[in-house]
């Protein structure tokens, strides 16, 4: 008997068969390339974490160019030398412990629940680094980064991403020109954890200043400069009590 395609029932049908086909096919191809996707969100992390300590490939005045990802699982096992997960004070090693979901650890902290941080301690060239996971919001969406100091609570390094920041604008905090400006700020104010702030007008330009807490804000992305500000305080709130335990004073 011949199907009667002009059937409304027989459109259905078909757009549904089509749907399962369809995503059966996008699931499949999605399993098989999860193991891929997984490696390249590993190398990245890693490439972000070694860019905040200094270890980098970058050339000239403006480039951003990380490790290799032929190479820097290599890089980054010879330059990390612990990987802890802090809850309060306290600290115990993990492996692996820098593919923790900052997100969902601060998700976490506001449900009430008690947050297991990762921290990074690094060495290069006979000096250690303490390498601090940051996540926060922008203008549009989620940024992140990460941010080295050494035992003083001078900053060593920064490194920052975004999902969604205005090209030009906001987007320019993974720009080296804004990066390279929080080397050698303290995150200290006396005894206080004051963090950094992405300050307008603050008088300072070329950063020469390093006792102000303060780096040049980018023109026209006052938003994104002020999520910048609050990430760093909120990282800091967090991981102060650790902090305080190796704080040269």
């Amino acid at each position: 008997m011949a199907i009667n395609t002009e059937k409304n029932s027989y459109t259905v049908i078909f757009a549904v068969l089509m749907v399962v086909v369809v995503g059966s096919l996008l699931a499949f191809v999605a399993s098989g390339l999860k193991p891929k996707v997984d490696e390249n969100e590993r190398f990245e992390k890693q490439q972000n974490i070694l860019y905040a300590m200094g270890v980098n490939e970058n050339e000239g005045e403006g480039s951003v160019n990380f490790v290799p990802t032929t190479e820097v699982e290599s890089e980054f096992s010879k330059y990390i030398k612990e990987q802890l997960v802090i809850v309060g004070s306290e600290a115990k090693e993990q492996e692996d412990a820098y593919l923790i979901d900052m997100k969902k650890q601060l998700s976490t902290i506001k449900s009430g629940g008690e947050a297991e941080l990762p921290l990074l301690i690094g060495e290069k060239d006979g000096k250690e680094f303490y390498i601090i996971p940051l996540y926060g919001k922008g203008l549009w969406d989620a940024i992140w980064g990460f941010m080295s100091v050494d035992a003083n609570m001078v900053v060593q390094g920064v490194y920052f991403d975004h999902k969604g920041e205005t090209p030009g604008l906001g987007a320019n905090i993974k720009q080296r020109f804004f990066m390279d400006d929080f080397e050698g700020e303290s995150i200290m104010d006396g005894n206080s954890y004051a963090g950094i702030a992405v300050a307008k007008g603050n008088g300072d330009p070329l950063n020469e200043n390093k006792d102000d807490n303060e780096v040049d804000a980018l023109a026209g992305a006052t938003i994104t400069g002020n999520g910048v500000t609050a990430m760093i305080k909120d990282a800091l709130k967090l991981y102060k009590p650790y902090l305080e335990t190796i704080r040269k004073k």
